[in-house]
């Protein structure tokens, strides 16, 4: 299934804006700030056709048409020509996009985005038929079952992933370091994607968001709390692979972070109109120091929330730098319920950084080793695809689990190249993760020049 997410959303009145990436389970998580602007009421049909002056090709070309079907075709190839980021929505993946940022959806698991006319794949998500399979990021889908991906959009490509639970896909993917394309069959499931995942190390809080949906914020208080109550001496939150969510999330996560009134990111269009979105509550964890962790995976939302909290001096950011997705795209909303997604203004954080094609830059780089086989240099970011296409970050890769079947565990073709226990999907253990280990390792030294201080 291919999917989109749609990662940034505010929904105010009429309003929805989110940051974009797409995701094979219907659509990506990833970021798209989505502002929904009203109606826009039209009809496809005959006179339609004649006002656009195609009446007599339609009638010549050998087969019948439709005009509903031309004039939808001519609304995606217009769109296709500005970015990767605007594109036409059918009806069905219009109300699909409003049910997944809900964070349940059919499909096989894979944020997916373009690069250079190809599909390629930002992250598997965790726990999904293509995260179980080794599906695996900075991937190109070459196929989907028989069909070529070259020149798909994205939703074309998300609507030939998709299909009913139960189903199978064929995906062939060409990866760097294979010399044979490897075809996984997989078997779509319905996903369903817990956000927020907490526990406590060695007495430090620590909270993995894996994605930016209408219950991130709540989620995270209710680990926040818990925090509180185990006392913990710090907190680390960890952004890496978070291809991003609903705007109105990163808002929700940033204010338990930051004092009420301060600012947490603005927008700005074309013309300079400028957006801006502020702390509403109290910041819960104040007197508690803060490490943000991310790497290339972490992309719009994400990159709001560390950004904030970064130019505000509320915690350190350490990892390597995010992606940099820092575009805001508006739906506009059609007469038969269908869609369109408009590029339409970039987002700075509070101190005036633009996010796109630079992303967030760690206060402490702190690199994961680098996996064998694996190119020298790292997968392409927003900035090397600027006016070409969407961004394939690094992050998740997966090694099938045992007890699988073979289908889903295993291509078929080609030889996988080893994965470090860096590059796997799912968490790392603090053994092995080494960006954590600094996380901690921070925060402890925090603690002991606080007593030293206080002495």
């Amino acid at each position: 299934m291919g999917e989109i997410h749609y990662p940034c959303y505010a929904e105010n009145n009429r309003q929805a804006k989110r940051h974009e990436s797409v995701n094979e389970a219907g659509h990506e998580p990833g970021d798209q700030d989505i502002e929904e602007s009203g109606e826009i009421k039209g009809h496809c049909n005959n006179r339609s056709i004649e006002s656009l002056g195609l009446a007599p090709y339609a009638e010549t070309f050998i087969d019948e048409t439709k005009p509903k079907d031309l004039i939808q075709g001519a609304i995606r190839g217009m769109l296709s020509t500005l970015d990767p980021h605007s594109a036409y929505m059918t009806p069905e993946m219009y109300k699909e996009m409003q049910v997944e940022t809900r964070g349940e959806f059919g499909g096989v698991g894979i944020q997916i985005g373009v690069k250079d006319n190809r599909l390629a794949v930002i992250a598997p998500i965790e726990g999904t038929p293509a995260h179980r399979a080794g599906i695996k990021a900075g991937d190109f889908i070459t196929k989907v079952n028989d069909d070529p991906t070259k020149d798909l959009t994205l939703m074309d490509a998300v609507q030939k992933m998709r299909g009913p639970k139960g189903s199978k896909v064929n995906l062939t993917i060409q990866r760097d370091g294979a010399t044979d394309p490897l075809v996984f069959t997989l078997v779509r499931d319905t996903i369903k994607i817990e956000s927020v995942k907490s526990k406590v190390i060695d007495n430090l809080g620590y909270v993995r968001l894996t994605q930016f949906q209408e219950a991130t914020g709540r989620d995270l208080s209710k680990a926040i709390k818990q925090f509180k109550e185990q006392k913990v001496q710090g907190t680390i939150l960890d952004l890496r692979n978070n291809p991003g969510g609903l705007l109105t999330a990163a808002v929700d996560v940033s204010e338990q972070f930051l004092p009420s009134g301060k600012l947490v990111v603005y927008t700005k269009s074309r013309e300079g109109k400028k957006d801006e979105w502020f702390a509403k509550s109290k910041d819960q964890l104040e007197d508690l120091p803060v490490i943000i962790l991310v790497n290339e995976g972490s992309a719009s939302a994400s990159e709001i929330v560390a950004g904030a909290l970064q130019d505000w001096g509320r915690a350190v950011v350490v990892g390597t730098t995010s992606f940099g997705k820092g575009s805001v795209q508006t739906i506009l909303a059609l007469g038969d319920g269908s869609g369109l997604r408009l590029t339409t203004a970039k987002y700075y954080t509070p101190k005036g950084r633009s996010i796109q094609s630079t992303g967030i830059t760690p206060d402490i780089v702190v690199k994961l080793p680098t996996p064998v086989l694996a190119k020298a240099d790292g997968k392409p970011t927003e900035k090397d695809t600027e006016g070409r296409a969407v961004k394939p970050p690094t992050g998740k890769d997966a090694s099938p689990p045992s007890g699988k079947s073979p289908e889903e565990a295993s291509p078929k073709n080609g030889t996988s190249p080893q994965s470090s226990p860096a590059e796997a999907g799912g968490e790392l253990s603090l053994e092995q993760d080494v960006q954590l280990q600094k996380a901690v390792e921070l925060l402890k030294s925090w603690k002991i020049f606080k007593e030293l201080k206080s002495s």
